[in-house]
């Protein structure tokens, strides 16, 4: 990641730096339902945006989960002639039209955490292969001796998203021959709410007593997950996995309801994706910038960034998000979770 910092700015220096022309670039977030999206992700890339491109704007837009908003976001900003644009993509099939429709006006398109359509120019993620084999490893551990052929529901995430099938995928790899699937939902939207309501379907069809672990996609749909177990007054409660290391999320793993969640440095992939935005915005290529390349379902060969995430438990809490500057102490431990994160040593 050094090395991707240091050549995004070398190439602004070499295309005129502070002194030249303003450029636009164009960020599309998919949602807010998942916080991770305006609480991280967009302040992250705007900030470096700002340090490796001084005079360079970025133009946002969220499309609160709808694709029909978003090709309308995206229209209008290749209308308005960005020089650049990052796409966090609702419905890859959807947008297909939009991303070519910025390639024939020569706006380059950076994927964004997922992979779209059409003729994009790079592509920054996650390995979402790996993110679903740490959710299943993290689950056989959490269901101890239940791991062998006990029973699991599956909650997986929205199916218009590729990151859906790319973690369940991984997940399955993991869990297959080990365990039971009981159920598998998806999760339109990746509400919580909706979730929530699978769940309760779920332990009405089952009964409480036959699942032994819960495969949740990501945070929010945990949280539907664990709502829906309270309510049932199923105790103790299964282990639940999660995505994103919300800070919701945190707060229920150091209370001990959620088992885990999944980190993804996220300055990390914010930094990759605004150094290849501006660079691409400035003409130059990647080819300092990438590690590997990745094919779409349309597009073979695109330059991409894929980062390792990394798993996370109580008892690794202070050694991944803590000292990453993710949270403080004081932002997880609530005067009512002190005790617990007492127990967990964390500690000011």
């Amino acid at each position: 990641m050094a090395g991707v910092l240091a050549a995004s700015l070398a190439g602004c220096t070499e295309n005129g730096g502070e002194g030249g022309d303003s450029l636009t670039l164009g960020l599309l977030l998919p949602s807010r339902a998942v916080p991770r999206w305006e609480q991280s992700d967009k302040p992250l890339i705007e900030k470096r945006v700002k340090e490796l491109c001084p005079e360079c704007t970025v133009m946002y837009a969220n499309a609160e989960n709808d694709a029909a908003s978003q090709r309308q976001q995206m229209n209008s900003m290749i209308t308005r002639g960005v020089s650049a644009l990052i796409l966090d993509v609702v419905d890859p099939k959807a947008l297909r039209s939009s991303v070519r429709a910025a390639d024939r006006e020569g706006i380059p398109v950076i994927a964004y955490d997922r992979l779209a359509e059409g003729p994009i120019s790079g592509f920054v993620s996650f390995n979402g292969g790996q993110v679903g084999r740490l959710q299943g490893e993290a689950l056989l551990k959490g269901m101890g001796a239940r791991a062998d052929g006990g029973g699991v529901v599956m909650m997986n995430g929205d199916p218009s998203s590729p990151n859906a099938a790319w973690y369940e995928g991984g997940s399955r790899s993991v869990l297959q021959d080990k365990v039971r699937i009981l159920k598998s939902y998806s999760t339109l939207g990746w509400r919580t709410e909706n979730a929530h309501d699978h769940m309760a379907a779920a332990i009405s069809d089952l009964g409480p007593n036959q699942i032994d672990g819960v495969l949740a996609a990501n945070d929010s749909i945990a949280a539907g997950v664990i709502a829906a177990l309270k309510s049932a007054r199923i105790s103790p409660l299964p282990p639940v996995t999660g995505q994103d290391a919300d800070l919701d999320a945190v707060r229920r793993i150091v209370e001990g309801e959620q088992y885990m969640t999944v980190y993804k440095p996220f300055r990390q992939e914010t930094e990759a994706a605004a150094a290849m935005a501006v660079a691409l915005a400035r003409d130059n290529d990647l080819d300092a910038l990438v590690t590997r390349t990745v094919d779409s379902p349309t597009t073979q060969n695109i330059p991409a960034v894929l980062l390792t995430p990394i798993a996370v438990t109580a008892e690794t809490i202070g050694r991944t998000l803590i000292r990453d500057g993710v949270y403080t102490i004081d932002q997880i431990c609530t005067p009512k979770l002190r005790p617990a994160c007492d127990r967990i040593g964390l500690t000011r």
